[in-house]
């Protein structure tokens, strides 16, 4: 249908939903975790941080795939003058490892101020776990199926830590959520 549409047409849209990364000027050293197609969200997360005055050097992005043919975006990151730690599950690229393996060992040796991460539910589980280890703040975007994007489906419902049987909704209450706040 939007192919269809012709110069002046009308489109009825609801929009923006939910919410985005939330960003401190005391944050200084930013570890940011990406893995397969959780890329787009970090490369525009890190675009960002630089226009802010960032010092992206002290940043570092850790970015996960399958394959070397699933790490998109290295370029545009490498552009922007973070540190980049490559990992693929086969080794055909980067480190021959989950994504979480470098960013557990850097955490252990330089703490950063902030993780930021967006990727499959099984790397936010340990990325999660391991700033909770640390004691690191954790910002995560869940990647969900937001089918209504109203919160009245229920498809993108992620249980909430404090109250059991409590749920909020990506599409309205996320996709970025503080880690300490979801029960994985």
């Amino acid at each position: 249908m939007l192919s269809e549409l012709q110069k002046g047409d009308i489109v009825d849209t609801l929009g923006p939903l939910g919410n985005g990364f939330s960003f401190s000027d005391n944050y200084k050293r930013i570890f940011i975790v990406a893995g397969g197609i959780g890329v787009a969200p970090m490369l525009l997360l890190a675009s960002y941080l630089q226009t802010k005055g960032v010092n992206t050097s002290e940043c570092t992005i850790f970015l996960g795939g399958r394959s070397k043919d699933d790490l998109l975006c290295v370029d545009d990151l490498l552009h922007i003058g973070m540190k980049i730690y490559l990992t693929t599950d086969d080794g055909s690229a980067g480190d021959h490892c989950l994504v979480t393996h470098p960013l557990e060992t850097a955490s252990k040796k330089d703490r950063p101020d902030i993780i930021y991460a967006c990727g499959p539910l099984e790397m936010i589980k340990c990325v999660v776990g391991i700033a909770e280890k640390h004691t690191i703040p954790c910002q995560v975007s869940i990647e969900t199926i937001m089918a209504c994007g109203m919160g009245a489906c229920l498809g993108c419902a992620v249980e909430k830590k404090e109250v059991s049987n409590h749920y909020m909704h990506a599409c309205l209450d996320g996709p970025v959520f503080n880690a300490s706040t979801l029960n994985l």
